[in-house]
């Protein structure tokens, strides 16, 4: 398995390299070219929200009708729920902040204040390492784990994935900030970098969609 990741990330790699040489230097990525390359970025995130939503599926049927297992009360019997208002709620303000940062970023670009864009993608940047820091310091202080009932499963299976695609993120943004920082897009041509945006964007509304469900609405006694 080892092997085959490493040969994956091998073949990732040449294959962004190729395509980011067809779009800065042949030209290749027509404007037919962009507006499919955008398109799959929209059928991508589609499929994403799919993946997400069967978490927030289950965690909201194991809530309204909790069975004997749970001790028929939700949160379940033994299960002491994070504080909303405390890490979480700071996670999403970080999170809010980087929406509106990477944002400020691409409006920068579009009006040619390349310094400015630069300077929003960092902070950006940032800002997502700092959501990372925080949510890692949030497992180490909860008081249940991944084998405590369906709530503990759900939490840690959501807010891990969620994490990974944090992680994803930043990674896409990185690299788009590096391209940037080297001409590679102008205002009429910046197809990764309006993609690597899109995501972070996505990104934020599961959190969202995660605090209001599993933080908020999993605190909140039911029974």
């Amino acid at each position: 398995m080892f092997v085959a990741l490493v040969l994956l990330l091998v073949l990732c790699y040449f294959w962004w390299v190729d395509v980011t040489r067809e779009s800065t230097y042949t030209r290749f990525h027509t404007i037919c070219v962009q507006k499919n390359l955008l398109l799959s970025m929209i059928w991508f995130i589609i499929s994403e929200v799919f993946f997400f939503f069967r978490f927030f599926w289950t965690f909201g049927h194991s809530s309204v009708d909790p069975v004997t297992d749970l001790g028929i009360m939700w949160p379940p019997a033994g299960v002491v729920v994070l504080n909303p208002v405390a890490v979480p709620l700071l996670n999403t303000l970080v999170l809010l902040s980087s929406g509106f940062l990477v944002t400020w970023a691409h409006y920068s670009l579009l009006l040619r204040n390349f310094s400015g864009s630069i300077k929003g993608m960092i902070g950006t940047i940032s800002l997502g390492v700092f959501f990372t820091v925080l949510q890692v310091s949030e497992y180490f202080e909860s008081g249940f784990n991944i084998t405590d009932s369906v709530y503990g499963s759900i939490f840690f299976l959501a807010t891990r994935f969620h994490g990974f695609h944090v992680l994803v993120r930043s990674i896409f943004l990185i690299v788009s900030t590096l391209r940037l920082l080297k001409g590679h897009f102008t205002i009429s041509h910046h197809v990764r970098l309006e993609c690597a945006i899109w995501y972070w964007h996505f990104v934020d509304v599961v959190w969202i969609f995660l605090y209001m469900c599993i933080y908020l609405w999993g605190s909140s006694p039911l029974v």
